[in-house]
């Protein structure tokens, strides 16, 4: 596990994610030219689990569905 401190909405907070799932993410932002922070606060937005890492990793898998079909 790999704890990244980040700023959303106004506010730090730290999630703690497998590096797989962050070098998705950090991909993810790079393919929709986002900071790292501007789409993890687009995912806490409209997650709909009360988890952050959760919502982090449904994001991951969702884009790589996406991706395979």
């Amino acid at each position: 596990m790999k704890k990244r401190s980040i700023t959303i909405a106004g506010h730090r907070t730290s999630v703690a994610l497998e590096q797989e799932f962050w070098s998705e993410i950090d991909d993810l932002a790079k393919e929709r030219s986002l900071t790292l922070s501007q789409l993890i606060e687009e995912i806490d937005e409209a997650r709909t689990t009360e988890n952050l890492a959760s919502a982090l990793r449904l994001a991951v898998l969702e884009n790589l569905k996406n991706q395979t079909s």
